[in-house]
């Protein structure tokens, strides 16, 4: 008998680790096997030195379509069980990615329906097959986001964009997520990976400490002053000044070859 693949999968190319979601007969719909295993495999990379930034796709022709719809029609998912899947299953993969100071980058190759929307976004980067469909779906059931897609959403486009988007379930093709500042990049569906592991590897090709600390910065800053900013910024910029990569990119500069990074 064969034993059925996990419902999230993990590998590493090179320096990036790359998260399949792993349910393609269901359209990457949430399973609890999936969402922790989700966890797990960032949590992996999280502690993995050797990982400098993530990558998450979907296997088949779906990026994840979120919540289980066959699930919800059985009422599995009702009040405390609801509260119970989000807060202790879902919410642990947004609070791991907030603690995470590797970039993400979602490739997102098919639709992104709901949750499955929203685990791209609150993703770094997204990276988007031109065949990729995006839609805030969660009305269309008598819901609304459970996994902070109002957070997220409004911070990328604007409040009046992300309540139009939420109020009428429109779904939106690759073109249109670029024009709103959804993703970053759209390539042609067929060559998607290779286009996201570019990127990746182009990322994990700089000095490993000043990439976490670029990303905490950013994010820092959203939510501080300018004052508390400025003060947190130039602590960073110090602490980077004492590394060896910074000494190492000052000297390749100057010996014009290519500096050798070895996160210290």
């Amino acid at each position: 008998m064969t034993t059925p693949l996990p419902h999230m999968l993990y590998a590493r190319e090179g320096k990036t680790a790359v998260l399949t979601i792993n349910r393609p007969d269901a359209r990457n719909a949430f399973s609890p096997d999936m969402i922790r295993l989700w966890r797990e495999y960032l949590e992996e990379a999280k502690k993995d030195d050797g990982v400098t930034v993530v990558v998450v796709t979907g296997a088949g022709d779906t990026f994840c379509s979120g919540g289980d719809i066959r699930d919800m029609a059985e009422g599995k998912l009702r009040s405390w069980d609801m509260k119970r899947f989000l807060w202790d299953g879902v919410h642990r993969i947004i609070l791991t990615l907030e603690d995470l100071d590797k970039p993400v980058i979602a490739a997102i190759n098919g639709a992104a329906m709901g949750a499955g929307m929203d685990m791209a976004i609150m993703c770094d980067m997204r990276v988007c097959s031109d065949r990729a469909r995006l839609g805030e779906s969660y009305i269309l059931m008598g819901l609304c986001p459970g996994d902070a897609g109002a957070w997220f959403l409004p911070r990328l486009v604007g409040i009046s964009k992300a309540l139009e988007l939420f109020l009428t379930a429109d779904v939106i093709d690759a073109d249109e997520a670029l024009s709103l500042g959804i993703v970053n990049r759209v390539a042609p569906h067929d060559s998607l990976m290779e286009e996201t592991m570019k990127l990746a590897a182009k990322i994990a090709g700089m000095p490993p400490l000043a990439v976490r600390m670029m990303k905490r910065a950013v994010y820092q800053g959203t939510t501080s002053t300018l004052r508390a900013h400025l003060d947190y910024i130039s602590s960073q910029l110090s602490l980077l000044s004492e590394t060896d990569d910074h000494v190492e990119a000052a000297k390749a500069f100057l010996e014009k070859r290519k500096p050798v990074f070895k996160g210290k």
